[in-house]
């Protein structure tokens, strides 16, 4: 039974769960004000290892957090419990990073598209790192390397080559309207 609890409440925490319809949208509204937008993960199986404080998704997996969505074949998600929070002493739960593989894309909401072989989402900093044929797409423009690095805060990306292949971009001029 406490396991089941335990189970229970990193799903709760981490927002592993469909979104539930709120009676009252002033409380919605509210929450969306002063709490964490929810990461909601979908995938055909879950397997969840709180001793190793992962858990995997298999299959058709498609994460949607408030600007981005990432599709990919697998997904490990780590997380950590954090320290007593002030408002109850609850123990929290919290995910450290996220790591996606197999056909990896990422659409962001403020437009653009990167695919890769994989992605590691690093929560704290905000920032994604793509490697294995990364490629960051926007409109007709890309660049492309061996890693790309996202500062998603910052609106930010750092190219890399690691051998002799160099970074490549490829950028249109864009027509001022009259």
């Amino acid at each position: 039974m406490r396991n089941l609890l335990s189970f229970l409440i990193v799903l709760v925490s981490i927002g592993l769960v469909l979104p539930v319809p709120v009676g009252s949208e002033s409380i919605q509204k509210e929450f969306e004000k002063t709490g964490p937008k929810a990461i909601v993960i979908r995938s055909n199986t879950l397997e969840m290892d709180n001793k190793q404080k992962v858990v995997q998704f298999k299959g058709d997996v498609n994460a949607e957090k408030d600007d981005f969505v990432i599709t990919c074949e697998k997904m490990l998600v780590y997380y950590e419990n954090s320290t007593a929070e002030k408002r109850g002493g609850d123990l929290g739960t919290s995910i450290k990073k996220i790591v996606a593989t197999g056909n990896v894309k990422i659409k962001r909401a403020q437009g653009g598209v990167a695919t890769a072989d994989k992605a590691v989402y690093y929560q704290q900093d905000e920032k994604m790192v793509l490697t294995g044929r990364p490629i960051v797409k926007q409109g007709d423009d890309f660049v492309e390397g061996d890693i790309i690095t996202t500062f998603l805060k910052e609106d930010r990306v750092v190219v890399e080559s690691s051998g002799e292949k160099r970074v490549k971009a490829m950028i249109f001029p864009k027509q001022e309207e009259r």
